[in-house]
C-alpha cells in the first residue's frame, strides 16, 4: 500500500499546505486508487501525481466540514471534462444530502456524471476494493476515522476529531496512523488533539509510525516540540506529514 498525502493543512490556510486530502495505492492492484477527503488544494495536488483526477473512481469522505469538501464539485468537473464520467463518492450520514444540494448549486452538473452516492457507518465494509474498518470521531460534526487493510499493510487515518481510544484502539498495528494534531500543546482547544493528548491516547499501541497531520498555522514553529511531545507517551516514530510526501507501506509485527 501506498500514501500519499495531497493535503497536510486545515480550515485557515497558510499557502504552504493545503487542505485534507490523501491518495491510497496498492501497487498490487489488489484495490484501486482511493481519494479520502477532498479540501480546497486536493485536487491540484492529485493532479500532480501519477493517478491524476482522470484514475480515481472512489473518494471516501471522513465528514463534511468545508476543508475536507470543498474540491468535490471542482474534481466533478474536471472529470467530465476529462471524459471520465463515473464516480463513486462514500462517506457518513448525510453524504447523499451534501451531494445533492451541491448540484442544487452547481446545476449544470447534474446528469454530467453517473455518480454513485453510499453511506456507511462504523464497522466493516470494502471500499474500491479495501478492507475498511471504520469507528466515530469525536468532533463537532459526525464524523468516522478509518482503518484500511491488505495482505501487506495496514494504515490508519484519524479523519478530525480528539484523541480516543476508540481510534487508537483501530490504529492497534498498522504500519502508518495520520492523526489529526491541529494545535500544539498551551492551546485550550476542543474537537481537535494538542500533541499530549494525542500521545496519552496512543501509548501501550503498537504502531509503526504516527503521522501528525491537519495542521493550523498555530503549529508553525512547533513542529519538533510536537513530535517530542507525542513521544514522551507513546513509544514509536512521530513526524510531521508535509504536502506531497509518499509513503510506502508494510505490515507492523
Amino acid at each position: 500500500m501506498r500514501v500519499t498525502f495531497l493535503g497536510t493543512g486545515s480550515a485557515m490556510p497558510t499557502g504552504e499546505r493545503f487542505q485534507t486530502g490523501l491518495l491510497i495505492e496498492d501497487p498490487a492492484g489488489r484495490g484501486s486508487p482511493l481519494l479520502v477527503d477532498c479540501g480546497s488544494g486536493a485536487l491540484h495536488a492529485l493532479a500532480e501525481t501519477n493517478v491524476g483526477y482522470e484514475g480515481v473512481e472512489t473518494v471516501l469522505l471522513t465528514h463534511h466540514h468545508l476543508d475536507h469538501v470543498s474540491d468535490l464539485m471542482p474534481l466533478l468537473k474536471a472529470r467530465w471534462l476529462a471524459g471520465e464520467t463515473d464516480l463513486e463518492i462514500v462517506g457518513p450520514d448525510g453524504t447523499e444530502e451534501l451531494l445533492e444540494g451541491l448540484l442544487e448549486v452547481h446545476e449544470y452538473m447534474a446528469g454530467r456524471i453517473d455518480l454513485s452516492i453510499r453511506e456507511i457507518g462504523p464497522g466493516s465494509d470494502s471500499v474500491a476494493g479495501y478492507d475498511v474498518e471504520a469507528v466515530e470521531t469525536v468532533h463537532s460534526m459526525q464524523g468516522l476515522a478509518y482503518r484500511f487493510e491488505t495482505d501487506d499493510a495496514i494504515f490508519t487515518f484519524s479523519g478530525d476529531g480528539e484523541a480516543t481510544d476508540a481510534v487508537a484502539e483501530l490504529a492497534e498495528g498498522s504500519a502508518v496512523l495520520a492523526h489529526d494534531c491541529s494545535f500544539p500543546d498551551g492551546i485550550d482547544v476542543d474537537n481537535h488533539p494538542t500533541p499530549s493528548r494525542l500521545g496519552e491516547a496512543l501509548s501501550g499501541h503498537e504502531i509503526g509510525r504516527v503521522y501528525l497531520t491537519h495542521l493550523y498555522p498555530h503549529t508553525d514553529g512547533h513542529h519538533d516540540e510536537m513530535t517530542e511531545s507525542v513521544e514522551s507517551a507513546f513509544d514509536g516514530d512521530v513526524r510531521v506529514a508535509k504536502d506531497g510526501l509518499t509513503v510506502d507501506l508494510r505490515r507492523t509485527g
